[in-house]
């Protein structure tokens, strides 16, 4: 049986980063470059940004423009449960919260509308240990 980590990482394509920096030594960013080298598409999400990685910044998910399988949360946890609300508004598959990122009622909330959900884990490091064991 494969872990809803597996699944989500092998089943998304499109990757949105809410919270994601422009700064190179801030985790979202090196979290987004990684993920942009594996194949996915990052879609930065960021009111203080235009453009992070070459790709147009969004001030929040209800203003991209394309579906999303995946939003990837970098903000504290206490910020999280209007970003889950947007991520099942716009009709994301999963959301990921990184490690440090814990709330309860947004993922139960996200679970009972149907999106896959993991909390408090790094994308980066669960892509790394997937390709190590014949994932993608």
């Amino acid at each position: 049986m494969m872990k809803v980590e597996e699944q989500i990482l092998n089943s998304s394509r499109v990757v949105a980063v809410v919270g994601l920096s422009a700064k190179p030594d801030r985790p979202s960013y090196r979290v987004a470059v990684y993920l942009k080298t594996q194949g996915y598409r990052i879609i930065p999400v960021n009111p203080a940004e235009s453009e992070i990685l070459g790709e147009l910044c969004y001030p929040d998910l209800a203003s991209v423009p394309e579906p999303v399988d995946l939003v990837d949360i970098f903000r504290r946890s206490e910020e999280v449960l209007p970003i889950v609300k947007d991520a099942i508004r716009i009709g994301a598959k999963a959301v990921w919260m990184q490690e440090g990122v814990i709330n309860e009622e947004a993922a139960a909330l996200a679970s009972e509308a149907g999106l896959r959900v993991v909390m408090d884990k790094c994308m980066l490091k669960e892509h790394r240990k997937l390709r190590g064991s014949g994932g993608r």
